[in-house]
């Protein structure tokens, strides 16, 4: 089980809006008769959007009678995966790959701009109530690195210079370009290189 930090400040009550209570119900339906507890993780999700990035206990109990389940058990499931914040991180959530070949293509240069950008400490919220950052495990994207991701967009091929735009970027509430930092398509070969065709010029 990972060691998370649990916020101090609970709120006494959650309740899905309208919107995701229908949004649970659908995804409840999903699952064979007497298996909604199956639903833990998508719900926990829903709670977490609904919340600013992050769930309450409050939130846990209430998806625990939602899917008529043990407190404890929706719990485990928060606390066992990073994917769910158990304390605020701000309106944007940036998760920084050092995994090897992110930290070989620059991921701690990307890591120290965050400390300047943001915060001197990894889950410490920025001076403006905006940003946090942490440190996470392989995000998926190893061609693509250097990356990291801000809240559900990924963000690759990364450089210092190119960090500290899209934070400057997500400061003034602006929306940067998610993907490529060096124009490439998903995970296409630089420069279009095609290595198995046997070119010496390829």
């Amino acid at each position: 089980m990972n060691i998370k930090k649990i916020s101090k400040e609970q709120p006494n009550n959650f309740e899905f809006s309208f919107a995701n209570l229908e949004n649970a119900k659908k995804i409840i339906q999903k699952y064979p008769k007497g298996k909604q507890q199956s639903a833990v993780m998508a719900l926990l999700y829903l709670a977490q959007k609904q919340n600013n990035n992050w769930i309450p206990l409050s939130a846990m109990k209430y998806i625990a009678k939602f899917l008529e389940m043990p407190y404890i058990k929706v719990y485990e499931v928060a606390t066992f995966y990073s994917m769910y914040n158990l304390a605020p991180v701000g309106k944007y959530f940036l998760q920084v790959c050092t995994t090897t070949p992110c930290m070989i293509r620059g991921a701690y240069k990307l890591v120290e701009v965050c400390k300047k950008k943001i915060s001197e400490k990894e889950s410490q919220i920025s001076k403006d109530g905006k940003s946090s950052w942490m440190e996470v495990e392989c995000l998926g994207a190893c061609v693509n690195a250097p990356m990291l991701q801000i809240n559900d967009d990924y963000f690759e091929d990364l450089d210092p210079g190119k960090l500290e735009k899209i934070i400057d970027k997500i400061n003034k509430n602006e929306s940067p370009k998610s993907g490529s930092y060096r124009g490439r398509v998903n995970s296409e070969p630089e420069n279009i290189r095609k290595t198995l065709l046997g070119n010496k010029n390829a």
